[in-house]
């Protein structure tokens, strides 16, 4: 029969069974009818998603040192699909030595975050990789629960570990014990000028032995924001929509806004070329209600005034600007007033109200200072000061520069008696904050942040172990008093952290400077966001959203 048919050159034919013609027909239908969901209607038989494998891969943050990324793939339609993947902040374990040439210790922090990043890739590939085989991508919270549970195992054995190790220490390796510091020696015009209460030194508390991070904890914060991202994606939704619907346990959020960026301006700690070591960070504060557009060029435009007043006063020739890893303009001063007073000089210069339109923070990172031997802040080099004159010096500089509302990290966290006194001197008039980023985040996320008197806020970032529901919990319980920041290894091609703050609702974020690539492309992140609820009518355009952190911003707020 075939064959005659094909002698005659008729066409074949083969139908389909009666049951897939009908469904054809059907589904042709209903798509021209406008009803999708209908064609869509076996697609929704499938099993809902699942994680089906976790995959680990070496990177590169915006130093050049090692980094991790982590990727989330899921069954989607009984298909396996790669679906989002995340790199979270390095933490910084040691001081960073760009500008240095000390014997190791470059190759040392090498070989310390090597072996982090090799511990992360184990803990993915051998470990989580089967805890978390057959989630659900959109609980957050419980992919979280397992994330910090596996972490507090991981935890506990190095801390018993390490117990057994000082019980039991090897008899060739003898175990040296911190030297206490010893007394400052006496001027020999009978002390240090400045106030009576001075003249008398008490020795400096001891250091409190510092907390290493676990080698393989950055597997834990960057397997939950790849978890986050592909929750979003699932669902249909921004980043930072899904945040917010995770925070505020609903799914259509309201207005939103966007946190005010705290912008570094200039660089003059310790690894600058000057004497001056106090200012570790010069940042501005911009007044909250501007469009971030309007904010990046006001801190452009101050920036190339501040170099052109370096120029002209240079006898060497034009400046060349060096850049420091936040991303701010590095310069070299021998006291701590002439970085500010070049900035009082442009921004007038500019007609800036500082002091009123702008405000500035300091970031002294003061724990980088102390000197234990002589028990002093070497805050200028070959001038230290004990800490009641480090004290006496905060107190001048902010009587001076009364647009100076915020120091960060002004004394180590042992000096309390110092920072009671620096809270009773300045509160009034400038805000203490402490950067808590550094510390492990089973302890200064999950549990309340450390306690320092006059204290009125916290930075932290999402690094190591810090989950997304841990920033979620911390921000939520400390409304107002958090601001999320980055460190100096932020991810060259990740802007999450963006979508991030914005979710969260906090009021202030710090992205560091106006250079570098990977703090810009956080910034534009920003700015979309921005624009994205602008045109949705959704931006919160208020000149403030949370309970002003800065004295300056309670004062305008107060007066309006």
């Amino acid at each position: 029969m075939v064959s005659n048919l094909s002698k005659q050159n008729m066409p074949l034919i083969f139908l389909p069974p009666t049951g897939c013609y009908f469904l054809a027909i059907f589904t042709g239908r209903q798509q021209a009818k406008g009803y999708p969901q209908s064609a869509n209607y076996f697609s929704k038989l499938s099993s809902p998603p699942v994680i089906s494998r976790l995959l680990g891969k070496e990177i590169y943050d915006g130093k050049g040192q090692l980094s991790l990324q982590a990727q989330v793939l899921c069954i989607i339609k009984n298909e396996e699909k790669t679906t989002c993947s995340a790199v979270i902040s390095s933490h910084r374990e040691v001081l960073d030595n760009s500008f240095q040439d000390q014997s190791g210790v470059t190759n040392i922090n090498n070989d310390k975050r090597r072996d982090s990043v090799m511990a992360a890739l184990h803990w993915i590939h051998e470990s989580l990789n089967t805890i978390l085989k057959g989630s659900d991508p959109c609980d957050q919270t419980g992919v979280d629960k397992i994330l910090s549970d596996f972490f507090m195992a991981r935890y506990l054995e190095d801390q018993d570990i390490r117990n057994r190790e000082k019980e039991n220490p090897p008899p060739s390796v003898p175990v040296p014990e911190p030297s206490p510091p010893t007394a400052p020696p006496k001027d020999k015009k009978g002390g240090d000028k400045g106030k009576k209460g001075n003249s008398t030194e008490k020795p400096i508390p001891p250091p409190e032995p510092s907390e290493l991070v676990l080698p393989g904890s950055m597997a834990i914060g960057s397997v939950s924001l790849a978890v986050a991202k592909t929750g979003a994606l699932l669902q249909c939704l921004p980043l930072y929509k899904y945040i917010k619907a995770l925070r505020n346990q609903q799914p259509c959020p309201e207005e939103m806004h966007i946190p005010v960026p705290l912008v570094t301006l200039l660089s003059c700690g310790k690894m600058s070329p000057g004497k001056l070591n106090l200012l570790e960070e010069v940042i501005v504060i911009p007044k909250a209600g501007q469009r971030l557009k309007q904010i990046i060029t006001m801190v452009l435009e101050l920036q190339k005034e501040m170099m052109k007043i370096m120029n002209a006063a240079s006898k060497t020739g034009p400046v060349l600007p060096t850049v420091s890893d936040s991303g701010a303009l590095v310069v070299g001063y021998e006291r701590p007033e002439q970085p500010l007073d070049l900035i009082t000089e442009a921004s007038n210069n500019l007609g800036l109200a500082l002091g009123k339109g702008i405000h500035l923070a300091v970031n002294c990172a003061a724990h980088n200072l102390m000197d234990y031997p002589k028990g002093k802040y070497e805050v200028i080099t070959g001038t230290p000061k004990s800490p009641d004159e480090l004290v006496d010096m905060y107190e001048a500089l902010i009587s001076k520069y009364p647009a100076v509302v915020a120091l960060i990290d002004p004394l180590r966290k042992e000096d309390v008696e110092q920072w009671e006194r620096l809270s009773s001197v300045v509160g009034a008039s400038c805000s203490l904050l402490s950067d808590i980023s550094s510390k492990p985040q089973c302890h200064s996320s999950r549990e309340d942040a450390p306690s320092l008197p006059g204290v009125r806020g916290y930075i932290l970032n999402q690094s190591n172990e810090t989950t997304v529901t841990d920033l979620i919990h911390v921000t939520t319980e400390n409304k107002g008093a958090v601001i999320i920041g980055t460190t100096c290894g932020e991810p060259c091609s990740d802007d999450a952290l963006s979508d991030v703050v914005v979710g969260l609702g906090v009021g202030y974020v710090k992205l560091g400077g106006l250079s570098r690539g990977e703090r810009l492309t956080k910034y534009n992140r920003l700015i979309s966001i921005e624009e994205e609820l602008a045109q949705q009518g959704i931006l919160d355009s208020r000149k403030q959203h949370t309970s002003p952190l800065f004295v300056g911003e309670t004062e305008e707020q107060s007066s309006t």
